[in-house]
């Protein structure tokens, strides 16, 4: 019979360097993995079925991706709450907020699942697809949206345990997830003995399969393993929506919702202005936000790794802790995204040559596009770790304003500028003068802003109730 999983206080407690490396790995090995799982897929798709389904499949993956954006924000806001609630031994709090966030996502789920499925047909012909990839876009889709609910349990599951302190488990059944997809779409795809060939839509049974058999999985573990946020048999009432936390998640999950939509403008708003360049500059920055994705992976775990740790420090009342997170975070920023920046002039052909033909046009103006703008995503590294740090506390508008100061006040419109006068060169230079300014602003709001002061619930909102003994420190710690 297995032991109970306790709360894990490691990020509490201890070295800060090693905890924060050892937290921060898992996270970045499954970012990495997601990329490889979404290129072999669609190396599966493009070899198999040619470029149409693979243009079918690119755009019905576009919208699946403004669909996951769209509840990060929330699932963020339950992280943070969660490790909040974990670092004061709250465990009444973090149970609720479990509960809370788990109906509020299979709700919203099923009708986003639901509306999808029925609207696939005119949503293809709103965003003008091609009419030989349409009907295999529609296909594609429809399965898709038939995985939402299982794909938002999966991704909730996998944010919750992360802010409990646990980030290995949702990395091993990531790895899981991951192994499936990849297995099973060849299967599905192009049949064999008794499963039907399904083409394009066999590409999404396999995601749907995949993530089903990776939710059960992570499902069966947590109550095996009787961790300590499963919802037990007469814990049921938890699973009832708490006006205040989910309040707290709408009001705190959106800004963090928009700043992926921010992002995402931008960068169509750039885009646009690259394309008048041509098609060689076209490609040329293509084959670059490829090794960007890359680049910036480094940052994005560390950032969120730091804002779970620094949850469960706020939660304790471990301020002395929180700035010490946010000083390693950005030393592991400079270190890791440094050496990769690092990487990429000292081979720089090579690395563009893995997407562009070595003897084209393209890859020379792909290695000007790199020599100006790559050193910037350190910049941009050190913004999104000082962000993950303040948004800890529940301090999320700042972030987004800062953000969208850099992009939509500076970056987009210095680019429009110059563009006449510098050419494509206005372009590349926007990059480290918005990162330039999102690291100053974002220091001088950590250095000055009120962001300790935030909370995500007021006092009164949760009564006590000590996960450890009743005269624990910490149960009388920051409100979360």
């Amino acid at each position: 019979m297995s032991s109970m999983q306790k709360p894990n206080h490691a990020l509490t407690q201890g070295a800060i360097g090693k905890t924060l490396f050892l937290f921060t790995l898992p996270i970045l090995a499954g970012n990495v993995l997601q990329s490889l799982n979404g290129s072999v897929n669609a190396i599966w798709i493009g070899h198999g079925l040619g470029e149409a389904a693979l243009a079918a499949a690119s755009n019905a993956n576009t919208i699946l991706f403004f669909l996951l954006g769209a509840v990060f924000g929330v699932g963020m806001a339950a992280t943070i709450l969660i490790g909040q609630s974990i670092g004061a031994n709250n465990l009444d709090q973090a149970k609720r907020a479990v509960g809370t966030s788990l109906t509020f996502f299979v709700a919203m789920s099923v009708v986003i699942a639901a509306v999808g499925i029925a609207l696939a047909e005119p949503l293809m012909a709103w965003m003008h697809m091609p009419a030989e990839a349409k009907p295999l876009a529609i296909a594609y889709l429809r399965v898709i949206f038939l995985a939402i609910p299982f794909i938002y349990l999966l991704t909730f599951i996998g944010m919750s345990l992360r802010g409990a302190g646990d980030a290995r488990t949702p990395f091993v059944f990531l790895v899981v997830n991951v192994v499936l997809d990849i297995a099973l779409n060849p299967l599905f795809i192009f049949g064999f003995g008794p499963v039907p060939r399904l083409g394009i839509a066999g590409s999404a049974t396999a995601t749907l399969v995949a993530t089903v058999l990776s939710l059960i999985g992570v499902i069966v573990h947590l109550y095996r393993s009787k961790h300590f946020l499963r919802i037990r048999r007469d814990e049921l009432h938890y699973l009832k929506i708490d006006p205040a936390i989910l309040r707290s998640l709408v009001a705190k999950g959106l800004p963090m919702g928009l700043q992926m939509i921010v992002m995402s403008t931008s960068m169509i708003v750039l885009i646009a202005l690259v394309n008048s360049f041509g098609a060689h500059t076209t490609a040329a920055y293509g084959a670059c936000f490829q090794l960007w994705n890359y680049i910036q992976m480094p940052s994005i775990a560390v950032g969120m790794a730091a804002s779970s740790m620094a949850a469960q420090n706020v939660g304790a009342g471990r301020w002395d802790r929180v700035d010490k997170v946010a000083l390693t975070g950005l030393g592991f920023n400079v270190l890791l995204t440094g050496c990769l920046v690092l990487v990429v002039y000292l081979f720089n052909r090579g690395a563009l040559g893995l997407f562009l033909p070595a003897d084209g046009d393209s890859i020379e103006i792909a290695q000007h596009i790199n020599h100006i703008a790559v050193w910037s995503f350190i910049l941009f590294g050190i913004s999104f770790v000082l962000a993950g740090v303040v948004r800890s506390t529940g301090a999320v508008i700042p972030p987004l304003i800062i953000l969208v100061i850099a992009l939509w006040v500076v970056r987009i419109p210095f680019a429009y500028t110059f563009v006449h006068a510098w050419g494509a060169d206005a372009i590349w230079w926007s990059f480290p003068l918005g990162s330039s300014v999102s690291m100053v602003l974002s220091a001088l709001y950590y250095r000055y802003g009120g962001w300790r002061q935030a909370r995500m619930l007021v006092p009164a909102a949760a009564p006590v109730v000590s996960a450890g003994s009743a005269d624990s420190k910490t149960s009388s710690a920051d409100p979360a």
